[in-house]
């Protein structure tokens, strides 16, 4: 007999092997109605995702362009979404050249929480780019041919970063133990880039 956690684990394993759990966790109103339509304990889902949920993820970012900061915010709660929270991320990681706003995706927020608790600092990110508008991409992918032209940071799934006080090939370094995500290492222009596509580094 297949008892009820074997069963919850058959089907959303069937759910990640068809693509649809990243879908699902892109923004915020799909990891609710994706969880409130299998019903999966915080337990469960932190099975699939690499070890139990925290408590509480929580985030300092700071925009290098725009001085703006969020500041030691709580957006996630016993593996739920603070909407507000996430707003005020939103925000802060807009396109700075159009003022463009996305919703950012909420594993990128996990992975940025995860990378500050295996580096043991509760400084703030300094940002460099976060979203960018396709407008502001094609310029940019113009001017530049390291600039992808369906780039994820279009889809508010990859960040550019730097960490006051930590040298750039550690933070590319621990970014690469997480194993989430592409990580790109530059170190002219001083930023680390992380993002929830494929695991890939260059």
């Amino acid at each position: 007999m297949i008892n009820k956690r074997q069963l919850l684990q058959i089907g959303a394993a069937s759910l990640i092997s068809a693509g649809l759990v990243e879908n699902a966790f892109a923004q915020p109103v799909r990891v609710e109605n994706f969880r409130g339509q299998i019903n999966l304990e915080d337990e469960l889902m932190a099975d699939f995702f690499g070890g139990k949920e925290p408590e509480v993820r929580r985030l300092s970012l700071y925009n290098l362009h725009t001085g703006d900061q969020a500041k030691d915010i709580v957006y996630k709660e016993k593996g739920q979404v603070v909407s507000d929270a996430l707003s005020e991320i939103n925000y802060v990681l807009r396109d700075f050249r159009t003022g463009d706003v996305t919703h950012m995706d909420v594993a990128l927020m996990d992975l940025l929480d995860s990378l500050s608790r295996k580096l043991e600092v509760s400084v703030p990110y300094n940002v460099i780019s976060g979203y960018r508008s396709p407008k502001t991409n094609a310029m940019l992918a113009e001017r530049s041919g390291g600039v992808a032209k369906n780039s994820m940071h279009m889809q508010g799934k990859a960040i550019d970063i730097r960490v006051p006080g930590v040298e750039l090939s550690h933070l590319r370094n621990v970014a690469k133990e997480l194993k989430i995500g592409g990580v790109g290492y530059y170190a002219a222009s001083d930023f680390v880039h992380v993002d929830t596509g494929r695991v890939r580094y260059w």
